[in-house]
């Protein structure tokens, strides 16, 4: 069991460097979409940070989570798997026994509430130096000492103890909200999905699902998962996001009457959802390709 429980670290660990490895210029762009102006479309949006910023533009912020999300998601699968576990020893005395929807789905929300702790102030750090040199309007912006499109942070160091200077901890830990009512849904559209997927298409009769089967489950999981947590994500981009130049949310409800009001549900999620989608597979493909370690 210990051997196992290993496993479920280091496979989190590996996946988790992986994905940002390969996913952070999809990453910057459904950011960009979700919490910037004027880019109007994906295609849009791609041309302009690269015309304005080179390719440089697309991996922006990604030494924080690069450095950090190994440890973030090796605590997130740990966690879960372990859970699962425990539950599994406690109502079936085998911790080894196929855990029932229940079982899994408590490993979920335990995942996600773990994930809320560790990861707002990696996504926070990283959402910041994607955002600040994002093109603001001049008329909504009341300017300090940055104009709109100037770097504001040196990297993610100076980031983080800018903003710990200026907002404290609650700063740090800006749109926690928003990622808990992202998280915890989302953890369970993706574990669930995922485990359930894996078990339908492994070859009867085999012991553990063979990589064909880890593919197509996770990429259905990260879909399914992605359409389950997108409305929220937008709305804790915007959070985290703003503050760089201004302040024009009061809070997560704030920022989703805003959302709503001035884009409607539809418009607010839709450009971004391609991108979260075709990330989505990128990510949870290289996440759960790590399980065969």
């Amino acid at each position: 069991m210990g051997s196992v429980q290993l496993q479920d670290f280091v496979a989190g660990l590996v996946g988790g460097i992986a994905s940002v490895v390969a996913g952070h210029p999809l990453d910057t762009i459904k950011t960009r979409l979700q919490a910037g102006q004027g880019y109007g479309n994906t295609l849009n949006c791609v041309l302009t940070v690269y015309r304005n910023e080179s390719l440089a533009g697309f991996f922006k912020g990604m030494s924080f989570p690069l450095a950090s999300i190994g440890i973030y998601s090796s605590v997130v699968f740990g966690v879960f798997s372990n859970t699962q576990r425990l539950l599994s020893q406690l109502r079936h005395g085998d911790p080894a026994a196929a855990p029932s929807l229940t079982d899994m789905t408590l490993a979920s929300i335990v995942a996600g509430v773990i994930s809320v702790g560790i990861g707002t102030p990696v996504e926070l750090v990283k959402i910041r130096l994607q955002m600040q040199t994002q093109p603001y309007t001049k008329a909504n912006v009341k300017l300090n000492s940055t104009a709109p499109g100037s770097p504001v942070y040196r990297g993610p160091i100076h980031c983080l103890r800018t903003i710990l200077q200026k907002e404290g901890i609650p700063g740090v830990y800006r749109g926690n909200i928003a990622m808990l009512l992202r998280d915890v849904p989302g953890y369970c559209a993706y574990f669930i999905p995922y485990a359930m997927f894996c078990d339908w298409i492994t070859p009867h009769g085999s012991i553990s699902p063979n990589l064909f089967s880890i593919w197509v489950a996770g990429g259905v999981a990260g879909a399914v998962s992605w359409a389950v947590s997108t409305p929220m994500d937008v709305v804790k981009s915007r959070l985290q996001a703003d503050g760089v130049y201004l302040n024009q949310y009061k809070g997560t409800l704030d920022c989703m009457l805003q959302s709503y009001q001035n884009e409607g549900l539809k418009k607010s999620c839709q450009e971004d959802q391609k991108v979260s989608y075709v990330l989505s597979q990128t990510s949870s493909v290289v996440l759960v390709r790590a399980q065969l370690l």
